[in-house]
């Protein structure tokens, strides 16, 4: 896993350090019979606005299409990250109180205030490595406090070649590749997660990474969270997932990294931003 750093004082000098967000570059302008066709829109720049620091690792306060102004933010990050620490193989925890504290930060990765939850919405390491906390203050709240708006989870599985950022709140820096593909079963120690992402090479995310939100280029919607990668080579192990195929195969890459997709967990977010766990299409897996 992308360790999570301990100490709030640690943290609180790590986020000193980071860089200027990547900026997407420019569709190609087409060409088709002869005739000039105008250029696509280009893909915004994906900055820090929107993502939080924890005491330990990244997250992003989140809403789903249908989330009102007036319900409860959600902040997402790593299973592997919350305050109560790894949940157990096969354990999922739901509603569990929490005041853990998040630092909201601005486009340039400025803390711009402090964020608290009323509890673990939602939170396991079986089959995804996930947390949802829900806060104490609505996404209209932060917007009229702070001025920023939650990032949007996107709905549908996402694609392979699509260009994406990592933005680490912890770290206040950001990572730039593609989706190079998924994975039936990644393995790590005794977690098993499902049909995750694989980034290409070019994101080389590091502990303090884990939680981070993984956005879409071209949307700016959410579509995956960071959360580990094969750090020295060795086969399944903690801290170096293995590839497993369908037909049982294991593939160790070196080096690469890895995220949890969250389109399936949109359907389980109702009315008020309750998880629901029994609502059609929800993904996720239940206590």
């Amino acid at each position: 896993m992308n360790k999570p750093l301990i100490g709030a004082f640690l943290a609180a000098l790590l986020l000193g350090a980071g860089v200027a967000p990547a900026v997407a570059a420019e569709s190609a302008q087409v060409r088709e019979s002869a005739t000039e066709v105008a250029p696509a829109p280009a893909a915004k720049a994906v900055t820090f606005a929107g993502t939080v620091a924890l005491s330990n690792c990244s997250g992003s306060v989140v809403r789903s299409p249908d989330s009102a102004p007036t319900d409860p933010a959600l902040v997402l990050s790593n299973g592997h990250c919350l305050e109560t620490g790894f949940p157990g193989h096969g354990e999922v925890l739901v509603d569990r109180p929490s005041t853990r504290t998040f630092t909201l930060l601005d486009a340039s990765g400025s803390g711009v205030g402090t964020l608290r939850a009323s509890k673990i919405a939602y939170g396991t390491m079986t089959d995804t490595d996930l947390s949802l906390y829900e806060l104490t203050s609505t996404y209209e709240e932060i917007e009229s406090a702070y001025g920023i708006e939650a990032l949007e989870l996107e709905t549908a599985h996402p694609v392979a070649g699509t260009a994406i950022t990592v933005a680490s709140g912890y770290w206040k820096r950001t990572y730039s590749c593609d989706i190079d593909g998924f994975v039936h079963q990644l393995k790590e120690g005794r977690w098993t997660w499902k049909d995750s992402v694989r980034y290409t090479p070019e994101c080389q995310t590091i502990g303090g990474t884990s939680g981070s939100p993984v956005i879409d280029d071209a949307t700016g919607k959410v579509v995956a969270v960071n959360n580990t990668g094969n750090e020295s080579g060795q086969e399944c192990t903690d801290n170096n997932p293995c590839e497993v195929d369908e037909n049982g195969s294991v593939t160790v890459r070196e080096g690469i990294n890895y995220a949890q997709q969250t389109y399936n967990m949109v359907p389980c977010i109702g009315v008020g931003n309750k998880i629901d766990l029994d609502r059609e299409g929800c993904g996720l897996p239940k206590p």
